[in-house]
């Protein structure tokens, strides 16, 4: 393919496109007037047939972002703005769950239809089946991926509002009975959790420790080195995450960029001890059983999670429920929200309140404080 060395054209304007022959060949070229100089302006180049001289043009056109068509297809707008929908998010992990959330679901279910068609009420009933078929996370990642693809639409003006926006707040599985919380585990339900893992391994018994008592996410455990460990002042610094991503192992810092220490808790010790014990500094504090980053899919299927779980009467925990329990723990010890948000590394108190759960140490706390309350208002009447 011979190409001349024209200017590309400027975001915004108009291009006209013709083709003539040229030999056996065609030379295909656009034109187009600078908005600022108003010079009149062109590039060609020449091909072997029509369709490689659409694509030439069909390559300009994206780029000016111009001549978009009002009633394209979803599938074909995602095939034109390609990752411009992913600014913003981390390549490095979230960027995957969201593409295959836009092209295995979203797409197979929308993508036929012109944008301009796409309503409320059909991305409602997309997301009924997809609820079926589908976990919460992966439903998240779906409609989060379908979200920002009309974003790029509405700021294309192909659509004056996003229709997923306007259900923004449908609360997920509503056609399911009422169900209670699932259960934040005690010390105890960790301490058999943490033994049955570790029969599959002890590593994942550790994890399992690690996790609950440091109130850590399964990536900041993987990140964690044994310099971590200042057993001077006892606390456990978390500085970064560690987890398989594109491209190999990712090692940044904590989400939200919010280094913290964690006080090492009395149950924790002996873990710490053993994994510390003449080990160099730099080295990781916890490997699976073939030295590889253990991450929350693989303690399910190494452990059997769901069963596992299920038969200590704790069914539906999840593995980050094990951070809320530590969370929980704290707060029923009477730590102030404040430091307890330190702990988990949140910016806002307001998100640690969703972490803190109501479990039978609250409510016996809160029984023993209304029956104190209630014995000193009989004596003094």
């Amino acid at each position: 393919m011979k190409r001349s060395f024209a200017a590309i054209p400027p975001l915004g304007v108009h291009i006209n496109t013709d083709t003539l022959p040229c030999g056996k060949r065609i030379r295909a070229r656009a034109r187009w007037t600078d908005p600022i100089s108003g010079v009149r302006k062109s590039r060609s180049i020449t091909v072997d047939n029509k369709a490689s001289a659409y694509e030439f043009f069909r390559a300009l056109r994206s780029h000016a972002g111009a001549d978009l068509d009002p009633f394209i297809t979803l599938t074909d707008y995602a095939n034109q703005i390609g990752d411009r929908f992913l600014r913003g998010v981390d390549m490095t992990s979230t960027a995957s769950g969201y593409r295959a959330g836009l092209w295995l679901r979203a797409l197979p279910a929308l993508g036929r239809l012109c944008i301009r068609d796409i309503t409320t009420g059909i991305v409602d009933r997309s997301i009924d089946r997809w609820e079926i078929e589908h976990s919460r996370s992966t439903l998240k990642n779906t409609i989060a991926a379908l979200t920002r693809v009309l974003d790029e639409a509405v700021r294309d003006e192909i659509i004056t509002r996003n229709p997923v926006r306007d259900r923004a707040h449908r609360r997920y599985r509503m056609r399911e009975a009422p169900q209670l919380q699932t259960p934040i585990p005690s010390l105890t339900d960790v301490g058999l959790i943490a033994a049955a893992c570790a029969e599959a391994h002890q590593s994942y018994g550790d994890h399992v420790m690690l996790s609950a008592f440091l109130a850590a996410r399964t990536s900041e455990v993987a990140g964690l080195v044994v310099g971590d460990i200042d057993w001077t002042n006892r606390i456990v610094a978390i500085e970064r995450q560690c987890f398989p991503g594109a491209g190999g192992l990712s090692i940044k810092p904590p989400k939200g960029r919010r280094a913290r220490q964690v006080p090492i808790i009395e149950p924790l010790e002996p873990v710490l001890r053993r994994l510390t014990m003449r080990r160099a500094r730099s080295l990781p504090l916890l490997r699976g059983p073939r030295g590889g980053v253990i991450t929350t899919a693989t303690l399910r299927d190494a452990t059997g999670w769901d069963e596992l779980v299920a038969s200590l009467g704790l069914r539906g925990l999840r593995r980050h429920d094990l951070r809320h329990a530590g969370a929980t723990w704290f707060s029923n010890a009477g730590v102030p929200i404040h430091v307890v948000s330190d702990i988990l590394g949140h910016t806002s108190v307001e998100t640690t309140r969703a972490y803190l759960h109501t479990d039978n140490t609250a409510l016996q706390n809160a029984a023993a404080r209304i029956n104190k309350h209630l014995r000193e208002t009989a004596m003094n009447s």
